[in-house]
């Protein structure tokens, strides 16, 4: 089994893991809303309903980005693993401007004089449940994100972590209303307003990898600079230069141009660049697009050596 068949399997597992713990989450959650009387708790399933929709997506979106590239796609299909991070963060806006408004809402009925009905204990017990089986998702989920180097697992580990946050806000505001009587059940909606912001700062944090992924953004420049170390430190290379980087979703694409002795045969010249791109696929993986232009070495005068 090769490297890519592995991280594609563990990405597999933690989803399809994530995706029956969310199953689960939204049933008991919908359930303990509607006999608990908590609107508070029936949002809180909508953020797991949304939770398990973006499991689907991670799955359906990981194993197109995974197919090897064709005579569609020159360059592979990873742009859908970006893709599949872009549709996880802006609907992790959606939910979070959505709790954010109801919250709003809510304290502006309380302001008017509404009376905001008391949630039962079993929203409570809901929320705790939550609290705990997510944020453990959580860090299982971003662990494998990070070893596989996958932007919509780590996408959809902190959307775990948005719902576990989500499910604090719940808490306190079911625990302080059920608890402190009838004045203190606008901490239910204050609390969804807080964690609302939270949900909304973690969507643009990950919206942002996206565009510059989409708008072509070149690697971070420790990244350019390991490769140029990498290509320099090649027998036989003299300069690199007109470096072009990018990512291809989870993926680097590196093209280059690099100057030899211009009295190499054509086949050794070829055997120095596989050289080079050989390094640096051990280096960036197996997967890494790289292109390389070879050119004669100038002299001083800046024309190329005869």
């Amino acid at each position: 089994m090769t490297n890519s068949d592995g991280c594609t399997r563990a990405i597999y597992k933690v989803t399809w893991i994530g995706s029956v713990v969310n199953l689960l989450l939204l049933a008991f959650k919908f359930l303990a809303g509607i006999l608990a009387g908590s609107a508070a708790m029936i949002a809180d399933a909508v953020h797991s309903l949304s939770d398990f929709i973006t499991d689907v997506v991670v799955i359906l979106f990981v194993r197109l980005s995974n197919k090897p590239q064709d005579k569609d796609h020159d360059y592979g299909h990873g742009k859908y693993e970006t893709l599949a991070t872009a549709i996880i963060g802006i609907a992790l806006l959606a939910v979070g401007a959505g709790i954010c408004w109801d919250g709003l809402l809510s304290i502006k009925a309380v302001c008017d004089g509404e009376m905001l009905e008391a949630p039962g204990w079993l929203a409570f017990v809901a929320a705790i449940v939550s609290i705990v089986s997510k944020e453990i998702l959580f860090r299982y989920t971003v662990v494998v994100g990070r070893k596989t180097n996958s932007a919509a697992v780590v996408a959809n580990a902190w959307h775990h972590r948005s719902d576990a946050l989500s499910s604090i806000g719940t808490a306190v505001g079911i625990g302080g209303a059920i608890m402190l009587g009838p004045s203190w059940r606008i901490l239910d909606p204050l609390a969804a307003v807080v964690v609302s912001f939270f949900i909304m700062k973690v969507s643009v944090t990950l919206l942002k990898p996206c565009i510059d992924d989409l708008t072509e953004r070149s690697l971070p420049d420790d990244v350019e600079m390991q490769i140029e170390k990498i290509a320099n430190e090649t027998p036989g290379v003299s300069e690199l230069h007109n470096l072009r980087t990018r990512r291809i979703g989870n993926h680097y694409a590196i093209e280059m141009h690099v100057r030899m002795d211009g009295h190499l045969t054509l086949n050794e010249a070829h055997a120095k660049a596989s050289q080079i791109e050989q390094r640096l696929r051990n280096s960036f993986g197996q997967q890494t697009h790289i292109g390389i232009h070879v050119e004669p070495v100038k002299n001083a005068d800046g024309k190329y050596e005869n």
